[in-house]
């Protein structure tokens, strides 16, 4: 288990959205500092939130954040981006491009700080998954989160000689800038975000934040028809639910 209060935080993605978010409620929780960062960062008035570049596409990128960010004890991958199309009919550079900064961009900043995180003994990595690492029909969004997911929990593996805390979150649509052309109901990125922290704080390695990922996470147990999602009333939900057999 790893304390927020006092703790030196980085979230990636961290100026806007669920990133924002995670920032925010880190200092709230009584974070020392946070880093905050993002492809072209902003200044902050806060002195607690360091703002830094980072493309995580960018091995060089990777590394000058890692270098800079060497008192960190918690990191949260949370930068990502979205792509709405079929899998089958998206080109493969573009799902290519896709997993460069979904997937192998959370591997590079994670190979990259995993060593800060166990000189400063051991902390907490947090990954920002999506129910759509369970849902079929996601496209490359789907397919990448779902690397992410089996990726994660590898992770949790390979780090817990080092004693880090590896946490997956999962969650649906969530009020974000990603989502913000989507007429869906939406969670609150803030009670995510705290969520996750405390999560943290609890020991537990896997946050569902909301009723579709415990819907979806249950339905990995059954057929795999169950995992396939429909919008129902503006709320992402099973198309075939499971019949309830209790007497």
């Amino acid at each position: 288990m790893v304390s927020i209060n006092g703790s030196n935080i980085l979230v990636t993605g961290g100026q806007r959205g669920l990133g924002k978010a995670f920032v925010e409620a880190a200092l709230d929780l009584g974070a020392a500092k946070v880093y905050a960062t993002a492809r072209r960062p902003r200044p902050s008035a806060d002195p607690r939130i360091v703002p830094l570049p980072l493309e995580v596409t960018d091995p060089d990128s990777v590394a000058a954040l890692a270098d800079r960010a060497r008192d960190v004890s918690i990191v949260i991958n949370n930068a990502g981006v979205t792509l709405r199309k079929p899998l089958i009919s998206t080109a493969i550079d573009e799902i290519k491009d896709h997993f460069d900064t979904n997937f192998f961009g959370v591997l590079r900043v994670t190979q990259a700080l995993a060593p800060t995180l166990a000189a400063n003994g051991g902390g907490a990595l947090i990954n920002v998954h999506s129910v759509l690492s369970w849902a079929a029909g996601a496209g490359g969004y789907g397919a990448g989160k779902a690397a992410l997911w089996s990726a994660t929990n590898s992770f949790r593996v390979d780090l817990a000689a080092q004693g880090t805390q590896v946490v997956g979150v999962h969650l649906g649509y969530t009020a974000t800038d990603l989502t913000a052309d989507l007429d869906v109901v939406k969670s609150d990125p803030h009670e995510v975000a705290r969520e996750a922290l405390l999560a943290v704080e609890n020991g537990q390695t896997e946050v569902l934040s909301d009723d579709v990922s415990r819907q979806f996470k249950a339905a990995l147990s059954g057929p795999v028809e169950g995992l396939e999602f429909a919008l129902v009333d503006g709320h992402l939900m099973a198309r075939h639910p499971p019949v309830n057999t209790a007497v």
